[in-house]
């Protein structure tokens, strides 16, 4: 075993030598693994982390430079990384908050549209160790999320505008000169960059390239097979107030993953910004598993390396529904329908335990209600419960027990649940509450 980090770093950068050296022919057919296809789908929910040297300005993550002045676009890459210093970021603060709101894995942007590396790439000088700051922030990242047992990916742009802007060529995503297959020297530096990111960190679970993979695809599966690459590969829709994408209209079991952003900007955004609430936030996830896919939740820090209170809440919120709701999220698969109503189904995978999401409801403290599923059976082995709740007391109610009952009968399975586990001491906790139906058919 490798003791320190700087073993572990230079194991895998010989490893990534000897890899590189191997031929195309020594390697299996390249792609995703089917077991690790079924990893991202068994996770659930992945955090997205934009963070850029233009955070600074609070502008839109790169793509200021489109269509920027000639001014503007020589201070962009001279001045910025001047006065980039994030005296606050602590990575472990991070992944200590992700691990308890629930996430399994997180990718992070190593390098955005501008070129800005996050890490000490030989390729260019417009990276991280080129600033105050001075460290490989990449490289922090990977060591405190997997401290917490959190997987790790990154997020990798084929784009780059600073070289662009080096070869004094039209900043631009579109044109023939922006495409890495047109522009040889473009084309060098990322695959360059790749074997740097996949040779130096160790074993990374999914890769998300954010432009056009030509290059990139078996390059990244030589260097490390197991890795699952997602954008460039998969469905991976771009749910934010700019796109206007929405969640796919069926439920599917092929592997997906939706991409949401908590406000209208991936990068932070100091002002004039506007969050989707948590329980907005908590809705959606269920929607993407029950649709089977997996929810990548994006956050911006501040330049300082602090997450923004604003952001931190909806996580935390986020973490406590799912401290209590968990086991319907994580290893699930879709039910045979999608929903009844207001109710969203998923199945616990290789079971027949199905979970029952009850949204857009308002259920108060100590309430009891009744549902009725015409598309769900139980048999005489089942049992149904409210997922955090041993339904046998109710606070302060000694003379109520709040059992969870149930029917089947001709028009379906009819269930009387509580809602008797206090969240908030005002007893207004908004969230779903989810049945827990096992054997059901």
């Amino acid at each position: 075993m490798f003791q320190s980090s700087t073993q572990r770093i230079i194991c895998w950068s010989l490893f990534g030598v000897v890899l590189m050296m191997l031929p195309m022919t020594a390697q299996e057919t390249l792609g995703n693994r089917s077991e690790r296809l079924e990893w991202l789908k068994d996770a659930g929910l992945g955090l997205f982390i934009h963070w850029g040297v233009d955070s600074q300005i609070g502008t839109v993550i790169s793509h200021s430079l489109v269509g920027a002045s000639q001014d503007y676009t020589r201070r962009f890459f001279t001045d910025l990384p001047k006065t980039f210093n994030p005296t606050r970021f602590d990575p472990h603060e991070w992944a200590r908050l992700a691990k308890v709101a629930g996430f399994k894995y997180v990718v992070f942007t190593t390098k955005h549209h501008s070129g800005f590396c996050m890490f000490g790439t030989k390729t260019h000088a417009f990276n991280v160790m080129n600033t105050p700051f001075g460290r490989d922030i990449t490289s922090d990242v990977v060591e405190a999320f997997r401290a917490e047992g959190i997987s790790c990916g990154f997020y990798f742009s084929p784009d780059d505008f600073f070289m662009l802007f080096k070869q004094d060529k039209l900043i631009s995503r579109d044109a023939d000169w922006a495409q890495p297959k047109n522009n040889p020297q473009l084309m060098k530096i990322n695959q360059a960059q790749v074997r740097e990111l996949f040779s130096r960190y160790g074993p990374i679970d999914v890769f998300f390239i954010d432009g056009p993979p030509d290059g990139l695809l078996d390059l990244t599966w030589q260097l490390q097979p197991d890795c699952v690459i997602t954008r460039g590969v998969l469905n991976t829709p771009e749910i934010s107030p700019s796109t206007g994408e929405e969640l796919p209209a069926d439920m599917s079991d092929e592997p997906w993953e939706a991409c949401f952003t908590m406000g209208t900007s991936w990068q932070f955004k100091p002002t004039n910004e506007v969050y989707r609430t948590g329980t907005e936030w908590i809705q959606a996830l269920i929607e993407t598993r029950s649709k089977g896919g997996t929810m990548l939740l994006n956050i911006g820090p501040e330049p300082n390396g602090e997450i923004p209170q604003e952001q931190e809440n909806i996580l935390r919120e986020l973490g406590a529904w799912m401290f209590i709701n968990g086991e319907a999220i994580y290893d699930v698969r879709p039910w045979r329908i999608l929903k009844e109503d207001n109710i969203w189904y998923t199945r616990k995978k290789d079971e027949n335990t199905v979970y029952a999401f009850v949204t857009d409801e308002k259920w108060a403290w100590g309430q009891k209600k009744n549902f009725l599923l015409k598309n769900l059976k139980a048999t005489e082995k089942t049992v149904i419960s409210v997922l955090g709740q041993n339904d046998k007391i109710l606070e302060y109610q000694a003379g109520v027990t709040p059992e969870t009952v149930w029917e089947q009968r001709e028009d379906g399975l009819s269930i009387t649940a509580f809602r008797a586990q206090r969240i908030y001491n005002d007893r207004e906790w908004p969230n779903p509450l989810v049945l827990k139906i096992t054997h059901a058919r």
